[in-house]
């Protein structure tokens, strides 16, 4: 009897399991991207797949050694045995924009997104998105958190870093959009990000708490390209941790009005939100790694994206769970963001 048939038997047997109520860590942990310590699965990540407590990893360079090892890697991290209620692919991430953020050297884009946008076609950018999409996914890798949707501003933090496609809402749309419809055509899930666009910061939220003081009218010009990305159905959108104080008072991604109100009132955005590094400078002063994603999942935030250990992802994890049994986070919220990230790991590319 195959494991499938096997987790049905028990369910059949046992009500309280057939009728398929997460715990609260389950709950929580399902609704953190886990960073991997090493090249292999350590022991406590391997335990906490096995109590489907991990649904989402976000790799980095670390993690990448070789193509073989991270193969190896991914290979292993699908193959642990998870309860039917989350058995579906493991959402295996990492930052392949080009340029100065791309963690898999062997597979493209070989260039900027600003690169792109000079030199190429919609067409061919397309065409490179489907390339990483195609390389990411040979190597067991199944989401982009890419491409940026932000406007390039001159001088500013994206322009500088040259990871914008273009400096007018019009051409950014085009370019971005056209790369995350090519990773879907490689079989990846792209991320739209940052919304609700990060063009005006002078400084990265990895360095520093960032304020982008725009006014309302000028933030609404830069939602453009991330309209465009909604309506080819991007399945992902990774929100910033900048302050928009037009917006909200607290980082976007802390922030109701942000998550909930414009992006999915407004625009209709019916995916995955993801929140940028919860464990960024920017984040330190509401909370750190608990405070900011318990915070986030309040926010309406269906994955805290961790980036440093899996200690602090387990932080991250506590606090969730924490929230969701005092109500702070309700069961439905939790239940509503844990069926959309099973959704989008049965069908990355089309979520």
């Amino acid at each position: 009897m195959n494991r499938r048939l096997i987790a049905f038997a028990v369910l059949a047997l046992v009500p309280s399991m057939a009728m398929g109520a997460p715990t609260d860590a389950q709950l929580a942990g399902q609704r953190i991207a886990w960073p991997v310590d090493g090249t292999t699965v350590s022991a406590s990540m391997r335990a906490a797949i096995q109590r489907g407590e991990v649904g989402a990893v976000i790799l980095f360079g670390r993690n990448t050694a070789s193509p073989a090892a991270l193969s190896r890697l991914t290979r292993s991290l699908q193959a642990i045995p998870r309860p039917a209620a989350v058995d579906a692919p493991i959402l295996v991430m990492t930052d392949q924009e080009g340029g100065l953020v791309k963690r898999v050297a062997s597979v493209p884009p070989s260039m900027s997104a600003a690169r792109m946008g000079a030199t190429m076609t919609p067409a061919q950018i397309r065409a490179q998105g489907a390339a990483t999409g195609k390389g990411l996914v040979a190597l067991g890798i199944n989401a982009d958190l890419a491409p940026v949707c932000d406007i390039a501003v001159r001088g500013r933090d994206i322009a500088r870093d040259q990871r914008a496609f273009g400096a007018t809402p019009a051409k950014a749309g085009a370019d971005c959009t056209a790369f995350a419809q090519g990773l879907a055509a490689g079989g990846a899930a792209a991320a739209a990000k940052h919304f609700p666009g990060f063009g005006f910061a002078r400084v990265n939220t990895d360095n520093a708490p960032v304020r982008i003081t725009a006014t309302r009218s000028q933030l609404m010009s830069q939602l453009a390209p991330f309209r465009q990305a909604i309506g080819a159905r991007v399945p992902m959108m990774l929100v910033s941790s900048a302050i928009y104080p037009a917006l909200a008072p607290q980082p976007a991604l802390l922030s109701k009005a942000v998550v909930v109100d414009l992006l999915r009132g407004t625009l209709g955005f019916k995916g995955v939100t993801v929140a940028d590094a919860i464990d960024a400078v920017a984040l330190k002063p509401w909370g750190g790694v608990r405070g900011a994603s318990r915070r986030a999942a309040a926010a309406g935030i269906d994955l805290v994206l961790v980036t440093g250990t899996e200690a602090s992802a387990r932080q991250a994890q506590a606090a969730v769970a924490s929230a969701i049994a005092s109500g702070a986070v309700s069961r439905t919220d939790a239940q509503a963001s844990l069926n959309r990230v099973l959704a989008l790991r049965r069908h990355p590319a089309t979520g």
